[in-house]
């Protein structure tokens, strides 16, 4: 914990770096991740202060819409949309990642009642290999369905219809640094 204080001690000592950001935010891209701390969207994408719109889940999971019965998830992503108007929307799984491999392996999480209850939402189930530390398989799945439950918001329908959003499916390779995106020709994962 010590060298993140002494960083945070140091790191209001730039205000001229910082003075614009209090202006207001107008990123491009809404980037909906894994909380896994190995995933880091400015470290993967050399995004600056104010460029990306964050959502971090556990299994970067995009829970059902609910209009009657909002989820932060989905107020976070309706204002990405519709108030900052992001053109862009990325959803990046990632390799070893527990909440996928959980659901992969079909683990008793009775132990743990809100990550089960939290990785119901990933229906359906993701599969693959349970035997793959990376779990490639079954998070290049999840990405994708990730992306239909994404277009089952009504004001992400809209846009789409309306070409004014785009939406992307990545994988991050924690043991590599590599970056593949769904190319929805091919329905494969490539290198960007």
């Amino acid at each position: 914990m010590q060298p993140l204080i002494d960083n945070a001690r140091t790191f209001g000592q730039r205000p001229e770096e910082f003075a614009k950001l209090a202006e207001g935010q107008s990123p491009q891209v809404l980037f909906i991740t894994c909380s896994d701390s190995r995933v880091v969207p400015a470290l993967i994408t050399g995004a600056r202060p104010g460029e990306l719109f964050e959502l971090r889940t556990a299994g970067n999971i995009v829970p059902p819409y609910a209009s009657e019965h909002p989820t932060s998830e989905a107020a976070t992503i309706e204002y990405a949309v519709e108030v900052l108007g992001v053109s862009d929307i990325v959803v990046c799984g990632h390799s070893h990642c527990g909440a996928v491999g959980a659901l992969v392996r079909g683990d008793d999480l009775d132990a743990v009642p809100a990550v089960r209850d939290w990785l119901a939402h990933a229906t359906p189930r993701p599969t693959g290999a349970a035997e793959d530390p990376a779990v490639a398989e079954g998070v290049r799945g999840h990405v994708l369905t990730q992306l239909l439950r994404l277009r089952s918001y009504p004001f992400i329908e809209k846009k789409l219809k309306e070409r004014q959003l785009t939406l992307h499916g990545w994988y991050y390779e924690v043991h590599t640094g590599a970056v593949q995106e769904h190319r929805a020709d091919t329905d494969t994962f490539e290198a960007l």
